[in-house]
């Protein structure tokens, strides 16, 4: 229900704005130990803290319209696929969404998916892979 889209910019699904209880999982001072931290705090905040920058900037999908934001979000509305800082790939038919991003100086390569879509999972989904190789 978001993707980090630029150095600080992150779409988002409004529904998950406000407070949250997330934990952060680290490797332990043993092999096999993991430290657990639990934050109670602001998406914003979390995200910010994360990357070691002072702040970020989250764009709703349907841009702040509830009913823009629960429809386009079915459609993987802030499913999004960064391909390099500012260039992201995004469904055509999230025309609201589509449109704040570019207003906010998103690079936006346009995929049709009027079918596509409707198998769920937007282009950060289908592209994903479970196992990275170190570069």
């Amino acid at each position: 229900v978001f993707t980090q889209i630029d150095v600080d910019k992150f779409t988002i699904h409004p529904a998950i704005m406000g407070t949250l209880q997330v934990f952060k999982l680290t490797p332990g001072k043993n092999a096999g130990e993991v430290e657990i931290e639990e934050m109670n705090d602001t998406l914003e905040h979390i995200l910010a803290k994360a990357l070691g920058i002072d702040a970020v900037k989250l764009i709703p999908c349907g841009g702040g319209d509830p009913i823009a934001a629960a429809r386009e979000q079915w459609n993987d509305g802030s499913n999004t696929l960064a391909v390099a800082p500012g260039k992201i790939c995004v469904y055509q038919r999230n025309n609201v969404t589509n449109d704040v991003l570019y207003k906010e100086g998103m690079e936006l390569l346009v995929v049709p998916s009027a079918e596509l879509s409707r198998g769920r999972g937007g282009p950060r989904c289908m592209s994903m892979p479970f196992w990275r190789e170190d570069l």
